[in-house]
Formats: C-alpha cells, structure tokens, sequence
C-alpha cells in the first residue's frame, strides 16, 4: 500500500478529482455508498478515500482497470 500512497500522493487536484470521478461513475453511488468514503470537509482526502477504495477493490486505477476505464468523462 506504501507505492499507492506515494503515487496518489503526486497527483494534483484535477487529477485525483478526475479519477475519483470514474470510480463514482461507475458505481451506484448514492449516499449511503458514498458515506464510505469520510474525509471532514476535506476534498481532496474524499477523492484520495475513493481512489484507495477503488485500487484495494480492483487492483489499479480507475483510468487503467474496469469498470472505471470503461467510463467516458466530457470535458466541457
């Protein structure tokens, strides 16, 4: 878990914000499944929650495994 702390740990904010979003996308996620992911207020620790979450679940980040890699973010 130490090398998937220091790699969330060299994101910026878009990118932790961008792949938290695959995660949220690709699940059903409502409040009581989003609950999950406690941060006090803080952004950034929430996406980092759900990125960990995701990884621990999956075996990597959302933009390189399924289900997240098969979402499709519009940028506008």
């Amino acid at each position: 878990m130490d090398g998937i702390e220091t790699l969330i740990n060299t994101f910026d904010s878009r990118e932790l914000q961008l792949e938290a979003a695959l995660v949220i996308a690709s699940h059903n996620a409502n409040n009581g499944w989003i609950k999950q992911f406690k941060a006090d207020h803080n952004s950034e620790d929430f996406y980092k929650n759900v990125i960990r979450w995701y990884i621990a679940e999956y075996g990597g980040l959302p933009s390189e495994v399924e289900p997240g890699n098969k979402i499709k973010l519009i940028y506008i």
